[in-house]
């Protein structure tokens, strides 16, 4: 089975580019959720570059807004707009917000993100109308596990095991981490896994950075009936970069332009294509 190494790789190093020449953003989570938005957008989501709104596409929500330099550098990677662009980061006038949004004429975005805690319900009503008018397209909704401490996340979950939604597919970004520290001393949520297969949804634990493992995953999320579906993929916050792997300070934190030559080599010496 295919894998998509040189695709995550090229997407943190692009995640490293933008977040140095913008001098501020979420350094962190970007290059954890690297592989997963490889594996989505190489592979599972049904999406067209040349044409964003294409009617049949299916939607991807990012309800974690702050990790938007990954989303960015998979868009721009995949075809959505030129790469340079990704350069304007975070900067007046930029169609790259912090955080997405809509508003600024940018391809591919289905949610403009901002408090946390919303994108699951934004994606549930798209899933829910979906149902509705017969389409048989597919919502995925990507979340952070410091999120799933907001309640209405909660009020979400159980909505969609009520409704059997079962064209909806949650992923939890489980790195452990938020930006106050480990999610366990802040709010603890473990067992995690226990808490959503409670509230009804069919529970899928994987490794984030397994290629392999994601893609069953997905595969097995399309195949379930009457139930949602939650890949909850643990992954290393700042995987790829060994000095600030698993360091909740560069959850919101962007490297420097001497930092950035330093992140890119340990980057390379840590890429592998196979």
């Amino acid at each position: 089975m295919q894998t998509f190494y040189k695709q995550a790789f090229e997407i943190r190093k692009l995640v490293l580019e933008s977040l140095a020449e913008a001098g501020s953003g979420h350094t962190g989570g970007s290059l954890g959720l690297a592989d997963v938005f490889a594996v989505i957008y190489f592979k599972i989501l049904r999406h067209n570059p040349l044409n964003p709104d294409w009617e049949a596409r299916d939607r991807l929500v990012l309800s974690i807004g702050h990790v938007a330099p990954v989303l960015y550098a998979t868009l721009a990677f995949t075809g959505y707009f030129p790469v340079e662009e990704l350069k304007t980061l975070r900067k007046l006038d930029s169609r790259l917000q912090g955080h997405p949004g809509r508003d600024f004429g940018l391809p591919g975005l289905e949610l403009s993100a901002g408090s946390l805690g919303q994108g699951l319900s934004v994606a549930l009503g798209m899933a829910l109308a979906d149902k509705v008018d017969h389409k048989s397209r597919r919502t995925y909704c990507i979340l952070g596990d410091g999120e799933l401490q907001e309640g209405s996340v909660w009020e979400a979950i159980m909505a969609a095991s009520h409704h059997q939604t079962d064209n909806l597919c949650a992923i939890v970004d489980r790195n452990g981490l938020q930006i106050d520290g480990p999610t366990e001393q802040v709010m603890k949520l473990e067992s995690l896994e226990s808490r959503w297969k409670a509230f009804g949804w069919h529970v899928i634990p994987v490794d984030g950075h397994d290629h392999i493992a994601l893609i069953d995953a997905f595969e097995m999320a399309q195949k379930k009936k009457r139930k949602p579906t939650v890949i909850i993929a643990k992954t290393i916050m700042g995987k790829g970069v060994k000095s600030i792997e698993n360091d909740y300070r560069w959850h919101g934190k962007a490297p420097s332009k001497e930092q950035l030559a330093v992140f890119l080599e340990e980057l390379n010496s840590s890429n592998r294509y196979d």
